[in-house]
This record gives C-alpha cells, sequence and structure tokens, in this order.
C-alpha cells in the first residue's frame, strides 16, 4: 500500500508513485522532478518539522509538508 512522502523516515529511500491532484502545486511538484519511478531519500526537516527536505535527481528539495503529502511513494528500494 503506498505512503506519502512526508512519512518517509529521515535517511530512508523510496520510489515517487505518483503526485495527487492536477493544480499549480502538482504540476510544479512534477516540474521538480517528482515523477513515476524516481527515487528519493529523506535527508531531515527543519527544527520544527516543515520543510522537509529531500534528495532527488542529484540534487536537494525543500518541501511543506503538506506539499509532500500529496506524493505517493513505494517501499524503500
Amino acid at each position: 500500500m503506498p505512503r506519502t512522502l512526508d512519512r518517509l523516515p529521515e535517511g530512508d529511500s523510496a520510489t515517487v508513485i505518483d503526485v495527487e491532484g492536477d493544480d499549480a502545486i502538482a504540476v510544479r511538484l512534477l516540474e521538480m522532478g517528482l515523477t513515476d519511478g524516481e527515487a528519493i531519500k529523506s535527508l531531515g526537516a527543519a527544527p520544527l518539522g516543515d520543510p522537509l527536505e529531500f534528495e532527488i535527481r542529484g540534487y536537494r528539495i525543500s518541501l511543506r509538508g503538506n506539499e509532500a503529502r500529496r506524493v505517493l511513494i513505494s517501499e524503500a528500494t
């Protein structure tokens, strides 16, 4: 069963399955490289837990928790 990116523990990796929605935020997430089949790793979070930092396609991105909740992932690869 897929889970969302905001639940990926620090240091763990997973594979992106899908981005939920078809609004501007979903389009921006796809443009940032969060596409089906991409490996992603959780690097940590800000002191208060938001934003979250990830590594994908060799670069780092920061996402708000509500954005990360829209990204479906599979178990670590």
